[in-house]
């Protein structure tokens, strides 16, 4: 098994997160996507998208990050991060794709040109709402995780994995989260995995 990655991607962080907590082993490939290596056309026979992560297993090539977590918790069902019960999975699964339609869909807006951009070049109204959008969001999460220590049947799931994409980013997007949420993403960034998958500096 193969995990192409890069370790600045956030998405390729919740994988690796994953890996970690489950122990398995793959083996890690750097896509240096500051040499344009994901434009490649060797890479792009992988993962037409050109983006990360992108899981290989034989003949099965995954490069959507909910869908490989997924592939994973299945063929890798211990030590478990999907509750039991029909209802549960299913709050996870909505969390999941929350997260990404209501947090990643709007993060790229904000992170890469704060990260590789001169202010005058910001688009600032956009900023403005898509920062908006994510501190709505948060509200709501706030008022779901209520004060259980995790989303779903208080424990650690990939409810609570898929939220790495955002827990780097709320000093560098202005972000407020209720109280219950930042020491909820605090708890999640204490995890060995949060710690060993962290982006360089």
């Amino acid at each position: 098994m193969q995990l192409y990655h890069h370790p600045f991607s956030t998405f390729s962080r919740r994988v690796r997160m994953q890996l970690l907590e489950k122990a398995i082993a793959v083996d890690e490939v750097v896509v240096r996507m500051e040499h344009k290596e994901h434009k490649s056309d060797a890479y792009r026979a992988l993962n037409p998208y050109g983006r990360v992560p992108t899981l290989v297993h034989d003949d099965l090539v995954l490069y959507e990050s909910s869908a490989i977590m997924d592939y994973l918790e299945a063929t890798h069902p211990e030590p478990a991060l999907l509750p039991c019960g029909e209802k549960d999975r299913a709050r996870v699964a909505m969390h999941v794709k929350l997260c990404d339609l209501e947090v990643g869909v709007h993060t790229a807006t904000l992170t890469f040109p704060r990260r590789f951009l001169p202010r005058e070049r910001w688009n600032l109204p956009a900023q403005d709402q898509a920062r908006a959008a994510i501190q709505r969001h948060l509200d709501i999460v706030g008022q779901q995780l209520g004060e259980r220590l995790y989303l779903v049947a208080d424990a650690f799931t990939l409810a609570d994995l898929a939220y790495c994409i955002l827990t780097p980013f709320v000093a560098l997007h202005e972000l407020s989260p209720p109280a219950n949420v930042r020491a909820w993403m605090e708890r999640i960034e204490a995890r060995p995995s949060a710690v060993a998958t962290r982006a360089p500096r």
